[in-house]
């Protein structure tokens, strides 16, 4: 009952910026920690930043200076600003979301179909 939808991936030069979206629909009662990962082909699927409902933050090492992760509580968004792009940062990213459908029930995890962002001259 719950859908994570990603935007904004595509192709950028080394040294340029792409801004990741992501909006969750559904049956939401309220979202608790809300992130962004990133696969490359043969590669594992790792975590890139992370953001609790609070607006806590964490970043792995490899993109600390270069993203930052936002969101909007009201509008159940989450956002992907990557500044600095390098060649090794050619993935797809997911959005994901620990979603709370009631007061009382226990939180699941969500996942987008994720967007594909190339970096390449």
């Amino acid at each position: 009952q719950v859908q994570l939808v990603e935007s904004g991936g595509g192709l950028v030069q080394p040294g340029g910026s792409l801004r990741l979206s992501c909006a969750a629909s559904g049956s939401i009662f309220g979202i608790n920690d809300m992130g962004w990962s990133r696969q490359a082909p043969g590669k594992e699927r790792e975590l890139v930043a992370a953001i609790t409902s609070g607006g806590s933050t964490n970043y792995a090492d490899s993109v600390k200076g270069r993203f930052t992760i936002s969101r909007d509580n009201a509008k159940n968004t989450v956002t992907l600003q990557m500044n600095s792009l390098k060649p090794e940062d050619t993935a797809v990213y997911y959005c994901n979301a620990n979603v709370r459908h009631s007061s009382w029930s226990l939180p699941r995890d969500y996942w987008g179909q994720g967007t594909q962002v190339i970096v390449s001259s």
